[in-house]
């Protein structure tokens, strides 16, 4: 029988030679700081140790080790560019090599964050999407702009402490490293430096197949009554899992029997996993955020970007708004810089394997585009470039690319077509129609098709995958027509007296084709909230 794997967990923290200065792992050769700000630089030495840092580019900073030993300076960082170097110097004397100054940018999520170039080579599954591969792999090939740079935190747990460190380098574009960076945080980069010219900097803290509710921090589940007793019934359960498997010879029997039973069957459903030791455990809340963010925190980033929600398509999908809104907020908190840009993904289409997945992929799609309501926060809406039959789609040149747009735009006054494609702003139900309105329409609402990473293209066909449902929450599937430069007139026989009007809802909507003149998708959404 399988035995259940028992993990010590190792938060990283510095071991102190006497007299030893020491900085956090951000702080090495080839690191991107910042352009133009005050940015927080921080280690470890002796307690009482005078620390003084000194730039190339003139400016300098000074800290003294505090009785826990740590120590923070803040450091007003030049215009873009570099190379430059720093010297930090106690006792002993440490330089950095290599310094950019430029704009930094958190990537963070699931696997369409996690997922580096080099894992988007392999042959397509369907094979309509091969060429999508083929660009990847000559992206790769060809790559070569030092002035990107990445940083990954490597996957960790915790549910108590948090980590204050990890080990990691920073990485350049070039054909050697390249496929080490993340994809869609690529992606996004390219597209900053096609417009500003400046060094960008991408700080990866992610993991795939991850929930949101383990990147939330336990002060913000503690702020809320509902989030507080979910934490608390998991910890709860943690600790009762905790005190059964740490007996010696554990057995997992109930996996073996659910396993059994699995191979036994037509193998239709997912296949059971062995019990995840707490210690390993990826989905408890607060345990990534304590295990990875914190490890980055206050590292001084100009925004950050999200890509997740798979994951949740069948865990508390109901819920997740309230979880979403919290993330930012509590992250934000965390950082102390405001309300820093927070740009994210509405998920691609993609083939669940059961019905709530189905409906669960639309509900977190609609409660990502509800978290709008959130100042400084932007959503790329991916519905159109997604492959039914691999939850990792390829086009993320596009899906960055979207997402840079909210960046050039609000971050940079870089003058873009569009930021969005169409989004929800309101239905009014009268003579048996709905007429919704959408804003971000740009030139106007079309009826378009997008293949693979060509600009999409005006056809003239029918609206798909608009619905429309009663009083008595029945959806039928409507018939919907364009009116005018904003709106969309939808209607069905079978709904006489419609209350609600949603789009695109479903894991996997074929088809899709409402765009703004701008070549955008609109967003998946539910009116009313029902």
């Amino acid at each position: 029988m399988k035995k259940l794997k028992i993990v010590v967990l190792f938060l990283l923290a510095p071991v102190l030679a006497q007299a030893d200065i020491l900085l956090h792992s951000l702080f090495v050769d080839g690191m991107v700081l910042q352009r133009n700000s005050e940015v927080p630089i921080w280690g470890w030495a002796d307690p009482g140790e005078a620390v003084a840092i000194s730039a190339s580019w003139g400016a300098n900073a000074h800290a003294v080790a505090r009785a826990d030993s740590t120590w923070r300076a803040t450091l007003q960082t030049p215009d873009a560019g570099g190379p430059f170097q720093l010297t930090v110097s106690g006792e002993n004397t440490l330089t950095i090599s290599d310094v950019l100054s430029g704009e930094v940018w958190l990537c963070t999520g699931q696997s369409n964050m996690d997922f580096a170039m080099s894992q988007f080579t392999k042959d397509a599954r369907e094979s309509q999407y091969q060429p999508l591969v083929e660009y990847m792999r000559e992206e790769i090939a060809r790559a070569n702009d030092p002035w990107i740079r990445h940083i990954e935190v490597p996957r960790n747990t915790a549910l108590d402490g948090k980590a204050k460190n990890f080990e990691g380098d920073w990485v350049s574009v070039n054909p050697e490293q390249t496929g080490q960076i993340t994809a869609t945080g690529y992606f996004f980069a390219k597209k900053l430096r096609e417009h500003l010219n400046v060094p960008i900097g991408l700080v990866e803290c992610s993991w795939g197949g991850t929930r949101i509710q383990p990147w939330i921090p336990e002060s913000a589940y503690q702020a809320n009554p509902e989030m507080k007793a979910y934490f608390e019934e998991s910890r709860g359960h943690t600790r009762r899992i905790t005190d059964s498997v740490s007996v010696e010879d554990f057995e997992d029997v109930d996996f073996e029997a659910r396993f059994a039973a699995w191979k036994a069957s037509d193998r239709s459903k997912s296949r059971p996993w062995p019990r995840v030791h707490p210690a390993e455990d990826k989905q408890l809340p607060a345990t990534l955020y304590n295990g990875m963010l914190s490890a980055v925190i206050p590292y001084h980033i100009a925004g950050a970007i999200w890509y997740q929600g798979e994951s949740n398509s069948h865990f508390k999908e109901d819920e997740h708004e309230q979880y979403f809104k919290t993330l930012i907020n509590s992250w934000r908190s965390a950082w102390g810089q405001g309300d820093f840009p927070f740009y994210y993904m509405q998920l691609a289409n993609y083939i669940t394997k059961d019905q709530r997945s189905d409906v669960g992929w639309a509900m977190v799609n609609d409660a990502i585009r509800r978290a709008l309501e959130l100042p400084n926060t932007g959503m790329a809406v991916l519905i159109d470039i997604g492959e039914g039959k691999d939850v990792h789609p390829h086009n993320k040149m596009d899906a960055g690319s979207r997402l840079a747009l909210w960046a050039l735009a609000n971050d940079h006054q870089v003058k873009v077509d569009a930021v969005s494609g169409p989004l929800f702003e309101k239905a009014k139900f009268k003579k048996g129609k709905a007429i919704v309105s959408f804003d971000h329409v740009g030139a106007g609402l079309m009826i378009a098709n997008k293949h693979l990473m060509n600009p999409v293209e005006e056809v003239n066909e029918a609206l798909k995958h608009f619905e429309l449902a009663g009083a008595d929450g029945q959806w039928h599937e409507a018939i919907a027509v364009i009116k005018g430069k904003d709106k969309v007139e939808v209607s069905s026989p079978q709904v006489p007296k419609p209350a609600y009007v949603r789009y695109a809802w479903a894991s996997n909507p074929i088809g899709v084709n409402l765009y703004n003149r701008e070549g955008l998708p609109a967003a998946v959404f539910l009116s009313n909230g029902k």
